[in-house]
């Protein structure tokens, strides 16, 4: 038996988009931590997570783990020296949607990780889009040199396939927030909130800005009025991201105004920054509209009924996992056929379970398997 002063040390810098409080960033960072612990502990070495943040003293706090900044070159270089490798991951860090700046940050990372000789790892990534294809062998040169690569969808494996990286090296995996635990002591909370809830069933509702003309969130406010006016439903929304999907909630909830059956109501959570409280927050309603990714992977995770909004490739992957198919697009959201979906949800919430129930067990038991490998890769591969 391996003690506790027995276990070798290893000091591994985390990548990813961490400190700016998107509860599904979060949440990520939380699950990798978690996991790197048990199999850390399993494997007989001790993991010790050093996160590049944006924020890294409420990293710290949050989580309490030793953190630095993530765009300060000094400190970045001077983690990495000290390190014994790299993870990057997980997340949609690898796209051009949101910023030309996003891939080449990434992988600049993953490169000076490599320049001083340290293994690199990739952490349950969601890959593209890719629409710069000069950006094609920065993403290949270092998935190619990094000792370890998982993605979160076949998708993701088949784009790092046509740009050049071996199949046989890619493994995909689920996204790493399907292992994350509930807090403490929060089960009997929930059971409570149940039978508190039982007359009215809560519909959680993750929505997020997209378009600018905002004609998406006009569309979501048609929608759940269709289904609030057919029957009495509690509308939860839930902000994974703040302030800006608190603010686009209540957008949605003055569209709603006046337009809400009787029995029927709508409100916004506040859960604050813990992503395992808004796991808590999910796991409450009895089925959940999502937007958001980590909306709908927080809804599998626990097991909640979900129709899902896409906006982005990654929702639809996501779903298809799960045997599922977008209710509505940002584009297009019929108002009637959302209300006969929410409804077929709500009426056979069960059955819904029971038919997703395999496919939500195999996702949450692999969810482990990146920070098993990466720590049997320390273990055996590795020596400062």
């Amino acid at each position: 038996m391996v003690t506790g002063t027995d276990k070798k040390n290893y000091r591994i810098v985390i990548s990813g988009y961490y400190g700016f409080r998107n509860s599904g960033d979060e949440a990520v960072l939380r699950s990798i931590l978690l996991a790197l612990a048990e199999q850390g502990e399993a494997a007989g070495i001790h993991i010790q997570p050093v996160v590049l943040s944006a924020d890294p003293d409420w990293t710290s706090r949050m989580y309490g783990v030793e953190a630095v900044r993530r765009m300060h070159p000094k400190d970045l270089l001077n983690a990495l020296r000290t390190s014994d490798g790299l993870i990057s991951g997980g997340g949609s860090l690898l796209q051009d949607a949101t910023s030309s700046k996003t891939i080449p940050y990434y992988t600049g990372i993953i490169k000076l990780a490599q320049w001083l000789g340290k293994p690199t790892f990739i952490y349950s990534q969601g890959i593209g889009p890719v629409t710069r294809r000069w950006m094609d062998p920065l993403i290949r040169s270092s998935m190619r040199k990094s000792a370890y690569v998982s993605v979160r969808d076949a998708e993701s494996a088949e784009l790092l396939k046509r740009i050049g990286v071996p199949h046989s090296r890619i493994e995909v995996v689920p996204d790493p927030v399907m292992g994350l635990p509930l807090p403490a002591g929060a089960a009997a909370g929930r059971a409570q909130a149940a039978d508190d809830a039982a007359a009215v069933p809560v519909l959680g509702v993750s929505l997020r800005h997209w378009r600018k003309d905002g004609a998406d969130l006009g569309r979501a406010a048609d929608a759940l009025a269709e289904l609030a006016s057919r029957r009495p439903v509690r509308l939860r929304f839930l902000p994974f991201h703040t302030p800006d999907d608190a603010e686009a909630s209540k957008l949605v909830m003055e569209r709603l105004s006046g337009r809400l059956a009787e029995g029927s109501s709508a409100e916004l959570a506040a859960p604050g920054d813990d992503p395992q409280q808004m796991l808590l927050e999910v796991s409450r309603c009895d089925a959940l509209l999502g937007m958001r990714l980590h909306a709908l992977i927080y809804a599998a995770n626990q097991m909640v009924p979900m129709l899902g909004l896409s906006y982005d490739p990654k929702i639809d992957q996501f779903l298809h996992r799960l045997g599922l198919a977008a209710v509505g697009t940002t584009e297009q959201l019929d108002p009637g056929a959302f209300a006969d979906s929410a409804e077929q949800l709500l009426d056979d919430i069960s059955g819904w379970k029971e038919k997703h129930r395999e496919a939500i067990e195999r996702l949450r038991q692999q969810s482990q398997q990146p920070a098993q490998q990466i720590a049997q890769l320390l273990r055996h591969t590795i020596s400062r």
